[in-house]
């Protein structure tokens, strides 16, 4: 009776020790995946300010793929499909938030309203066209690698697909813009040279301010 039950309290240890084990194994693989999402993250919103060097980093891994679709001559299924995807995403770079197809014309409620600038507002902003155009051409470069994806087709009826949809599409485009009277570049305000600062011995702003408060 002792022997059997220090075999049973044996079991039950080694059994709560495997499940400790189990658990921390899970939590360490959560613990680096979340760690790795925010270091992903971190370099994402350091790059928000850096507009040329983040596309021409699509640009170069655009090539690569090309590049690599010239070298293999295959994939083209890839190619196209990729196509269409970045010319979703560039028609919904250059729409309009609000559209008046869908939301009606907005009018002004008060003179103030009708002469305040405003930006144009994006459906689609300029960062989160990136990161899309980015990650979809990452994706189809590593199709590439996998011959499953390789589906035969005549490449030259896929381009003049392609080309009568992207013709035909900004025609729609470049009509609602000139309908609705809106252009999909916003330069923001005007910036004046040295605004906000004054050259004088008491300085600008609230510097200037607390001088003369003295």
């Amino acid at each position: 009776l002792g022997y059997s039950y220090i075999s049973s309290q044996l079991s039950l240890i080694g059994t709560m020790m495997e499940g400790t084990d189990h658990d921390d194994g899970v939590s360490s693989m959560e613990r680096t995946s979340a760690n790795l999402k925010r270091a992903v993250q971190y370099w994402l919103d350091k790059s928000t300010i850096h507009v040329v060097p983040r596309w021409c980093g699509f640009m170069v891994l655009l090539g690569l793929f090309f590049l690599r679709v010239y070298l293999v001559q295959g994939y083209f299924i890839v190619a196209y499909g990729l196509g269409i995807f970045l010319l979703n995403n560039f028609i919904a770079f250059l729409s309009p938030l609000d559209d008046p197809l869908e939301s009606g014309p907005t009018l002004p409620t008060s003179d103030k309203e009708a002469k305040e600038y405003r930006p144009f507002a994006r459906r689609l902003p300029e960062f989160k066209f990136w990161l899309q155009c980015t990650r979809g051409a990452g994706i189809c470069f590593i199709m590439t690698f996998f011959s499953v994806f390789d589906v035969p087709v005549f490449w030259p009826i896929l381009l003049i697909y392609f080309g009568v949809l992207f013709f035909m599409t900004m025609k729609r485009q470049i009509l609602h813009m000139y309908k609705h009277k809106y252009v999909p570049i916003s330069f923001g305000k005007a910036k004046y040279k040295d605004a906000g600062v004054e050259h004088s011995e008491f300085g600008g702003g609230m510097a200037g301010a607390s001088h003369k408060g003295r």
